[in-house]
């Protein structure tokens, strides 16, 4: 199954909190993406139907291997992404928001090539 953008965002924002403080609740992820409580308990119990997350009995969301694979790979995305158009002279701000929005569409032949000219 095919997870949506919204999915790919929630699991993004799993792991840089998770990299931010150990212990990850729907609390957490409600204030960083400023969403209300009821909203992210809602898609949160969708990650978790699907595998992509477990949450203990203390509410502390941990990601599963294949979560965290989509998780790792939407966030290399979106540094990558940033770094390009930064590169290109795009404003910091406006290179985070454009990056956000393509790191979900963009296709992994277009992303390889990318990271290629970027390191050269």
């Amino acid at each position: 199954m095919k997870i949506q953008e919204s999915g790919e965002m929630y699991l993004e924002t799993i792991l840089i909190l998770k990299r931010k403080i150990a212990n990850v609740r729907a609390i957490d992820v409600a204030q960083e993406m400023n969403f209300s409580k009821p909203s992210v308990s809602r898609a949160l119990g969708i990650l978790k139907d699907n595998l992509y997350i477990t949450v203990d009995k203390n509410g502390y969301i941990a990601m599963t291997e294949k979560g965290l694979l989509i998780a790792e790979k939407i966030y290399e995305r979106h540094n990558v992404l940033t770094c390009f158009f930064k590169s290109l002279g795009v404003p910091e701000d406006v290179a985070q928001t454009d990056a956000c929005k393509v790191e979900h569409d963009i296709s992994d032949e277009t992303f390889s090539a990318i990271k290629t000219f970027l390191s050269k």
